[in-house]
């Protein structure tokens, strides 16, 4: 939700274009949103969506740390990421283009906003969310 708002309004007269890893992120996030919602809406498959959750934080947590290693590795890409054309192609990139058309380079350095790139707060929120979600779908005893 903050990098949507950070897209639309900038920081520091610097403007926030999301690139693939960042709608790819974006996807980790609504999935870990959906599934808990699914968990939290179904006794029968609570845990199936417990579990898909956990995933969804897993992938997330993936794909953010891809890109806090691509930021401290500069060098490691062209500039022209192959991703973005595949990720806009899909049909949410065209009919909701200010949420999921990737248009940034995942290389770009922002403002840091508190000390942190964006992907270092993603990577750092995907992490909570997959120790929670992991944490209570081991140690919890679902009383069907």
């Amino acid at each position: 939700m903050f990098a949507v708002i950070l897209q639309q309004t900038g920081y520091q007269g610097v403007s926030f274009l999301p690139c693939p890893l960042c709608i790819l992120q974006r996807v980790g996030f609504l999935g870990v949103a959906i599934f808990c919602f699914l968990a939290a809406g179904s006794i029968r498959l609570r845990k199936f969506f417990h579990g898909l959750a956990t995933i969804a934080a897993a992938y997330g947590l993936t794909v953010a740390g891809h890109q806090v290693w691509l930021l401290s590795h500069p060098g490691a890409s062209c500039g022209i990421d192959p991703l973005e054309v595949w990720i806009n192609q899909f049909q949410l990139s065209q009919n909701i283009p200010w949420l999921f058309k990737a248009d940034g380079l995942c290389t770009a350095k922002l403002p840091p906003i508190l000390g942190l790139q964006v992907p270092e707060w993603s990577a750092f929120w995907f992490l909570v969310l997959f120790a929670v979600l992991l944490g209570t779908l081991v140690g919890k005893k679902d009383k069907i």
